[in-house]
């Protein structure tokens, strides 16, 4: 009896292990600069089409106390659905302090899986993100993008593991190109 409740209480842990690590989703690589990087021209938001993302940023310990530098994001699918974030920062609100995290809910077109995301810095104090987070709507995981260096000045730092598309599921049309 003793050995069965053991084993019972082994597989409960095991089962509930499994089912925390699938919440969240690392990708793997690291950050790249992205110098052609450009962001897509969206749809007027009368479109009838859109969905709400939240975003959880946490800024690196190894950052300064606080930054001025302006702070902007952008991630998508492999299908040019692109969510775009001109400014996140507010230094009168304590946004991207040291050893913060800030969460942010972000307006943009409904995806197919975040395949892509870049943030980009202007100014001069150097924040230093830790990582990112991404929760899709309708989705019960977050996706996490580990950065844990300073971001360059002026260009877009990130990732991009969204799958090549085949030349003839462009030229069919089906997929455009990011």
């Amino acid at each position: 009896m003793a050995k069965a409740l053991s084993l019972l209480l082994l597989l409960l842990f095991i089962s509930a292990s499994f089912q925390a690590s699938s919440c969240l989703e690392s990708v793997k690589g690291r950050p790249q600069e992205l110098r052609s990087f450009k962001i897509q021209e969206h749809q007027e938001a009368g479109s009838g089409r859109g969905c709400s993302y939240t975003v959880k940023i946490k800024t690196s310990c190894s950052s300064k106390r606080i930054t001025r530098d302006a702070i902007s994001l952008a991630f998508g699918d492999a299908y040019s659905n692109e969510v775009y974030a001109p400014r996140l920062d507010d230094p009168s609100s304590g946004t991207f302090e040291s050893c913060s995290t800030d969460t942010f809910k972000i307006q943009g077109p409904c995806g197919y899986g975040v395949c892509y995301l870049y943030l980009r810095r202007d100014g001069r104090d150097g924040w230093t993100p830790e990582w990112v987070q991404v929760y899709e709507p309708h989705v019960s995981r977050a996706l996490t993008f580990y950065y844990g260096s300073p971001i360059p000045n002026g260009i877009w730092y990130g990732f991009n593991n969204c799958p090549r598309v085949s030349q003839s599921a462009t030229t069919d049309g089906l997929v455009s190109s990011i």
